[in-house]
């Protein structure tokens, strides 16, 4: 069994408002203005895509844990917690 990803927080914290936003877009009825969202979501995949964490993690894997660690409602542990 693989040892569970340790996210940084903030990273944690972009997915959870990239999947907030898209969860309000694809809520949006046609028409509605959501250039707004769209350009928000955009910049937000960028910064997800940019995040240092992705430098030196195995990105594959954990693109998808991310997915997973961000729908749940507990803390991520901290960077101290992750190095213990």
């Amino acid at each position: 069994m693989r040892p569970p990803f340790r996210f940084p927080e903030g990273l944690i914290t972009l997915r959870r408002a990239w999947q907030q936003t898209y969860a309000e877009l694809a809520q949006a009825h046609a028409g509605a203005g959501t250039t707004a969202l769209r350009l928000r979501l955009i910049a937000l995949s960028g910064h997800l895509c940019a995040h240092p964490y992705w430098a030196a993690a195995d990105w594959r894997a954990g693109g998808v844990e991310l997915r997973r660690a961000a729908r749940t409602q507990t803390p991520a542990p901290t960077e101290r917690e992750a190095a213990a």
